[in-house]
Parts: C-alpha cells; structure tokens; sequence
C-alpha cells in the first residue's frame, strides 16, 4: 500500500493524484519524486559524490565485500524473498549485487537525490525508482524485505527512519542495515561523507528494538583491516587535506589483500561467528508477524 505523504491517507499508485488531498508526484529526471524539496540539495550527503562512486565503488574491495556480505544475509535469513525496497541506494550498486542473487524478485531503488537515480536506473534497468525522504517512506506493509546500507548514519532522525522502515515491511519481513561504527573512528572521511555519527553496537541495537524489530543477526565486519583503518583515520582527521578519491583508489595489491582479508572474515560470519570489532556492522532484523 502506499500513503500519501501530503495526508496519509491511501494513495494508488505511486504516479497517481491523492484522492484526499490532490497531491501528485512530480515527476524528476524520469521517476517520481515523494520529497521533491529535496531531490536537488540536502544535509545528508554531497551530491556531486555519485559519479566517482559510479565509476570507483565495484573494483573497491570493502564496496565488493559489502556487496556479498548483503547478499549472503539475503539467501540465509530470506530465502523466499519476492520483493525488495532499498532506501539510499546510491549509484544502484547494492541494488545490483542484490538483481544478481535473486533474479526474480520486485526491485525498488530510493533515493533522497535525484542525481544518483541516473546512476541506478542505468546499473539496475530491471528495477523501478523513486526519489523520496527516508524519513517519510510511503509505503506500508508493501515489501518483503527492505534494507538501507550506510545511510542511516546521515540522518539525525535515524529512530524515524527505522520506524518508517518497519511500517513499509510486510510482517514477517526482514530489515537489513550497515553502519559504520566505533565513535573513536571519527575522521575527515565521516565529516566529507556528512554522517551524524558513527554507531556502537548497544546504540544501534536499542534503536531497532525500539522501531519495533527483532534483531536476528547482528556482526561487525571489515574487522581484519581494522588496525590499519584506525591508523588511516589518525592520520586524516583534517578535512581540509582529505581527498576522497583516495580512499577508492587503493593501489591493486593491497585491494586484493584486503579483499581476501574480508573473504576469511565473511567465512567465519557464514560458519555462524558474529565478530565483535570491525569498522562497520551488519543488522539483519525481522518484524514480528503478529
């Protein structure tokens, strides 16, 4: 189902005119547009960032390791997923990983800027898109599973977001999240990135439970690197002098070292271990069917 966002009331289809209160979906850079306010400029990220991560993230080795560590989660906790929401989701490379595990599914991209859904719809063709506020998802009971990965940290309203994501899950059906966490990691990279904050396991755990879903699964990863992590973020705490191309480029050898780093980590999560130290954490939650 989908709710109008002008007066919640039952909307139709997500290009029609609410019958309530007369609000229409424009329609931007080809998709319609929830929050069209703030399609074009927000607090939360910059904007211009998406054609370097279209052209850097898939020879990355963490934006690779994120991408199967999703979709493992998928096949493991929902199997029989028929359709899928992902709130933030950036160039579609997520979105991508997840066409490719499950060929079959309903894809739904979002996106608060209309910049990065030209990158998505290119990526992903087979899904559909829409420019809208996570703080105001319109869906509700509408999906299978919905997942939202390395956004949250961007929204001072996080609780809202997660309550939101519950509301637009089908009961029964699962939420998937990362995050990148450890507070004493703070550096030149979450300031240009524009995070809010950067999470502890209790911090996040207490605000799923609070949304109303149950944690099924919850694991650090990107945990071998993380010596080095900690030493690059010592050494870029100014954000006057932080390139940011430079944290995608990293030199072949050492991408495929640390790709291989984060092949044994995510062995050892698929053998059941949650590890407790990594730069980001994964939480797979469920809403309760009742």
């Amino acid at each position: 189902m989908i709710r109008c966002p002008g007066c919640s009331q039952p909307h139709g289809s997500q290009l029609d005119s609410c019958p309530h209160c007369g609000f229409s979906p424009r329609i931007i850079a080809d998709h319609p547009a929830w929050a069209p306010e703030e399609a074009f400029s927000s607090e939360g990220f910059e904007a211009g960032y998406f054609a370097d991560l279209a052209r850097l993230e898939a020879g990355n080795f963490w934006f690779r390791a994120r991408n199967a560590l999703v979709a493992w989660a998928l096949r493991r906790y929902f199997p029989d997923m028929g359709s899928f929401l992902e709130i933030g989701c950036g160039t579609g490379f997520v979105l991508a990983g997840v066409a490719e595990a499950f060929p079959e599914a309903r894809l739904v991209g979002s996106e608060v800027y209309s910049a990065g859904l030209r990158f998505a719809a290119e990526r992903v063709p087979g899904a559909s898109f829409v420019q809208m506020d996570a703080r105001r998802i319109p869906y509700e009971d509408e999906f299978d599973v919905i997942g939202a990965f390395d956004v949250i940290e961007h929204i001072a309203e996080d609780e809202a977001v997660l309550a939101n994501m519950r509301g637009a899950v089908r009961r029964g059906g699962g939420v998937l999240i990362t995050v990148p966490q450890h507070p004493s990691l703070w550096s030149a990279s979450d300031e240009y990135a524009r995070h809010v904050r950067r999470y502890t396991a209790r911090e996040l755990h207490g605000k799923v439970a609070r949304a109303g879903l149950e944690i099924l699964r919850s694991t650090s990863f990107v945990a071998l690197p993380l010596p080095a992590m900690m030493l690059s973020r010592l050494a870029h705490r100014d954000i006057t002098r932080f390139d940011p191309i430079a944290e995608l480029t990293v030199p072949a050898p050492v991408n495929a070292a640390l790709e291989a780093a984060l092949r044994l980590e995510h062995g050892a999560i698929r053998a059941g271990l949650s590890l407790p130290f990594g730069g980001s954490r994964l939480v797979v939650a469920r809403r309760s069917s009742a």
